[in-house]
């Protein structure tokens, strides 16, 4: 998969057991529609990991600057009632507000790993080579589909009000999106090395955080856009 624009929103949480049927409702009928709705929202997807309650969900935004458009912030600060419910619920989140440094792939995939990392200081070209090459060349390896390279970049704003209730959020620095087909091993796109030494040994920091997430349900704004126009021709048909 190429991410549909220049900009993206990724995060990662947890959702206790007792919770996470209304959660998958919650999300697949009201939010990401909701957000799906707004100008320069163009493609929303939720992933899940093998234990059950950690989730990771991606946005991707046509621009930046929809970050801090008055679309987005409105939501943010006007939750629904449902959402003000389910916000609490959201544990651990990591939420970061990216720019896409790189992208490269056909489609959407069934499996997305995630690598969280932050480059060593002084050796963040070199690492930055590394991790886009390495974009360009995943596509052509048996089992995966794309790749993708995020980079945080915050933009100045007041605390939202989806963030007051769920009491803050961390986030990551650079995030790299491997997609595939299958469960394939990540190790062979770094030549048979776990991916976090060969990361480190590229310039990133420590160690980075890897995941492995099942794609659960995604939307793209024409979705949202051809639901609307079949209610509203719904709506006109039974009133005329």
């Amino acid at each position: 998969m190429t991410l549909l624009g220049d900009a993206a929103v990724a995060m990662w949480w947890n959702v206790a057991d007792n919770d996470r049927t209304e959660f998958h409702e919650w999300h697949s009928k009201e939010h990401l529609p909701e957000r799906l709705s707004i100008s320069g929202f163009n493609r929303g997807s939720r992933w899940q990991a093998d234990e059950a309650g950690a989730f990771f969900v991606l946005y991707e935004l046509q621009t930046y600057e929809t970050l801090t458009s008055q679309g987005y912030l409105t939501r943010l600060n006007d939750p629904t009632p449902w959402s003000t419910e389910m916000m609490p619920l959201h544990r651990g989140m990591v939420r970061s507000q990216c720019r896409v440094l790189a992208s490269n792939g056909l489609g959407v995939a069934g499996v997305m790993h995630t690598i969280r990392m932050s480059p060593e200081p002084g050796r963040e070209s070199a690492l930055k080579r590394f991790l886009v090459d390495l974009v360009a060349r995943v596509p052509q390896v048996p089992g995966f589909t794309g790749a993708h390279l995020l980079q945080t970049e915050t933009p100045a704003a007041a605390p939202t009000r989806e963030q007051q209730i769920r009491g803050g959020d961390a986030a990551a620095d650079w995030i790299l999106l491997v997609a595939g087909h299958a469960a394939t091993a990540v190790p062979q796109l770094f030549d048979g090395q776990p991916p976090s030494s060969r990361l480190v040994a590229e310039g990133a920091a420590e160690t980075p955080v890897v995941g492995r997430f099942q794609l659960v349900h995604a939307v793209t704004a024409g979705d949202v856009a051809t639901t609307t126009e079949k209610m509203e021709e719904g709506r006109d048909a039974h009133t005329s």
